[in-house]
């Protein structure tokens, strides 16, 4: 389920309400409103905080592939000693995110939790 967000709810109602419903201001207003948006979508940069995050998740996902099994968050976090000092609760986030990006799969064994590479 993806988000919704100004940019969409303004498609929305552009391309759902035509002329008649929807006076020629009111368009307008909304249509300036959208591109202003994507303006400021387009300019954000990542923070130092999602660049770390992303060389973490390369790191988890090296560890991942390298592996023939399946591995639980406590297993990945101890594969690496750059993960060590992380905890369990944000090593589980990035997979948690590597999970939604289709680049992991999660794989649940009596109610435990493990994770490969696709």
């Amino acid at each position: 389920m993806t988000k919704m967000t100004n940019v969409k709810a303004l498609e929305y109602v552009l391309e759902t309400f035509d002329e008649e419903m929807l006076p020629t201001e009111v368009r307008e207003k909304l249509s300036n409103m959208k591109k202003s948006y994507e303006r400021k979508s387009s300019t954000k940069k990542p923070t130092e905080k999602q660049k770390k995050n992303e060389e973490l998740k390369n790191v988890i996902l090296d560890i991942l592939v390298g592996e023939d099994k399946p591995m639980t968050i406590t297993e990945i976090q101890k594969a690496n000693e750059n993960l060590a000092e992380f905890s369990n609760q944000k090593i589980s986030s990035l997979v948690r995110q590597l999970v939604n990006e289709e680049l992991a799969e999660r794989i649940e064994e009596k109610k435990k939790a493990y994770f490969k590479a696709k």
